[in-house]
């Protein structure tokens, strides 16, 4: 089996090899690249990253172009143009990517981190080692990683050629002399190393044979693995979720925890707290966008750790809803997630799909079929601010997703609704977020068990919203503008502008033709001769009215239908 390495890595290799050192590929990519030829599929690694026993200063030395700033040992070589076809790499070390070169059709690297053998010790904050130490050998760098899966790696130089296997123990590899690999065999070089192509697999753990049969589980000591680095717990979750899905799209395979991984991970699950939250929030949103992210939301559970990063959804496990739903609020708030997932969604859209009823518990009212959730959007929206905000979402991504949250319940029945209230919906919840807001309500009816993600009335609603997309909806469309205000009025910038101008507002959005200068205007000189009390007091109902999606019908369809 030929593995397709980036040109890129192999001159780094080449160029460390030069000055007598070792190089291997580590990490994720070597997972990637394995799980790829195990399960037949195309497997794009993310990163690249080598690891050497040279020094950074070493490292720094062979590549002009290159940055050191951590106590880690990891050197980012910078990957610059190609000015030497031939030689690949130009008088100042950049290394280029040949244009011709044999390769598959993707974005030339950029970058590449180049990291010494290293072993961590002690991790008294459960976050980051108390002390780096260079390592001399892989099988010493391997051994401080958190699982099997990334424990492994692919040596770039073959004259070096594998070490004694008695420096390893815990192997759980087979003595055979080959072992499968998918369509094609790794020739055993030691008990724990492999040889493909021309690269020497080390896997001290038995990566390859978790990869084989989809196994998480922790290199050595799950309890010490976990104690060093707390964010390990997530991540168990994650990768369980993650892994097996392939570039080219197509259902995910169901990997799962060891039993004495996931065991350590349920007694240690308090570690969480000691982890800063934007750690936390990176895994979870990494996890969000995994193919099996509403199956990792129940594993989090399962596992005790969703109390530690999202509790608010837990108020939703064993919550009945009424006879418009089959499921628990939490059963419900997954299976919406799922459907969002299914669908490639946004990632907003998929946090929303998973929060849009995270109010309900709270505003639930009575028991049985006839049971109500009155303003649980509202609380939702509320609630997932908090969680958000806990977990340092970046601002712009918790507002859509809280914005999406508090406009879910939007009501539209054909021939219910006028073009008017279509108006003052596209006012309210922004036309540029009417496509998710759609989506959000896909998820939510499938998430019902409701047969038709997109029923014949919310086509409907497309319809008039493109229908009035061009009528005024917003201040700013008014034919009359703030200074036109004040020019007629001759009063000076303040709250009566903008009473004035949301009072016009409401009037165009029930009759856009009134949107002209030649009746605006004389409206204008009309409640300028209002008071202050009376004109806010008319401002505030124009705002208010803004605020249905359609004045009388709305309460009494909610109520109705028990949507309120």
């Amino acid at each position: 089996m030929k593995f397709n390495v980036p040109h890129e890595i192999k001159t780094i290799a080449k160029t460390l090899a030069g000055a007598g050192h070792q190089a291997y590929l580590v990490g994720g990519c070597v997972r990637d690249l394995l799980r790829g030829t195990v399960h037949g599929e195309l497997v794009e690694p993310k990163d690249w990253d080598i690891a050497t026993d040279a020094v950074p200063e070493e490292v720094q030395g062979l590549f002009a172009d290159s940055v050191y700033e951590n106590e880690f040992g990891t050197v980012l070589v910078k990957l610059g143009p190609l000015i030497n076809a031939d030689k690949r790499t130009d008088k100042r070390g950049y290394i280029g990517v040949n244009q011709h070169a044999n390769r598959r059709e993707s974005a030339p690297l950029k970058a590449v981190e180049v990291t010494t053998f290293r072993k961590d010790i002690g991790y008294t904050d459960k976050r980051h080692p108390d002390e780096v130490v260079f390592a001399k050998t892989i099988e010493e760098d391997l051994a401080r990683r958190d699982f099997t899966v990334n424990a492994m790696a692919f040596n770039l130089n073959p004259k070096h050629e594998a070490r004694n296997p008695k420096q390893i123990r815990n192997s759980n590899l087979s003595n055979s002399k080959r072992i499968g690999l998918g369509n094609s065999n790794l020739d055993i070089v030691s008990n724990f190393e492999f040889r493909i192509s021309n690269f020497t697999l080390v896997d001290p753990y038995g990566g390859v044979a978790d990869i084989k049969s989809k196994i998480i589980r922790a290199v050595g000591d799950p309890s010490r693995r976990f104690e060093e680095d707390a964010l390990r717990l997530i991540r168990a979750v994650r990768f369980a979720v993650e892994l097996g899905f392939s570039a080219r799209g197509g259902p995910a395979s169901g990997w799962e925890i060891e039993k004495a991984t996931a065991e350590a991970v349920r007694r240690h699950a308090g570690l969480l707290e000691a982890i800063a939250k934007e750690r936390i929030r990176d895994e979870f949103l990494k996890m969000m966008m995994a193919p099996r992210a509403a199956e990792g939301v129940v594993m989090l559970e399962d596992l005790g750790l969703l109390r530690f990063i999202m509790p608010e959804l837990r108020d939703g496990i064993g919550c009945a809803q009424n006879k418009h739903h089959h499921y628990t609020v939490f059963d419900h708030n997954v299976r919406a997630l799922n459907y969002a997932v299914e669908k490639k969604y946004s990632l907003a859209v998929r946090l929303a799909s998973l929060l849009h009823d995270v109010g309900k518990p709270r505003a639930k009212r009575g028991e049985g079929p006839n049971a109500t959730f009155h303003g649980h959007e509202v609380a939702g929206a509320r609630m997932a601010a908090r969680a958000l905000d806990r977990l340092r979402v970046p601002k712009e991504l918790a507002e859509e997703v809280i914005h999406l949250i508090r406009y879910h319940m939007f009501y539209y029945n054909v021939d219910e609704v006028s073009a008017a209230g279509v108006r003052r919906f596209l006012a309210r919840v922004g036309p540029e977020h009417v496509d998710n807001l759609l989506k959000v309500r896909e998820a939510d009816r499938i998430g019902s068990d409701v047969p038709k993600a997109f029923p014949y009335k919310l086509r409907h609603l497309l319809f008039m919203i493109e229908k009035v997309k061009h009528d005024p909806i917003h201040p700013k469309m008014l034919a009359v503008r703030g200074e036109d205000v004040m020019r007629l009025l001759g009063i000076p910038p303040g709250p009566r502008v903008g009473h004035i101008l949301a009072v016009l507002l409401e009037e165009v959005m029930d009759e856009p033709k009134r949107n002209t200068k030649k009746h605006l205007e004389p409206r204008v000189a009309e409640l300028g001769k209002l008071d202050d009390r009376g004109l806010e007091a008319l401002a505030r109902k124009a705002r208010e009215r803004a605020e249905e999606f359609e004045t009388d019908v709305e309460e009494e369809m909610k109520k109705r239908h028990y949507v309120r």
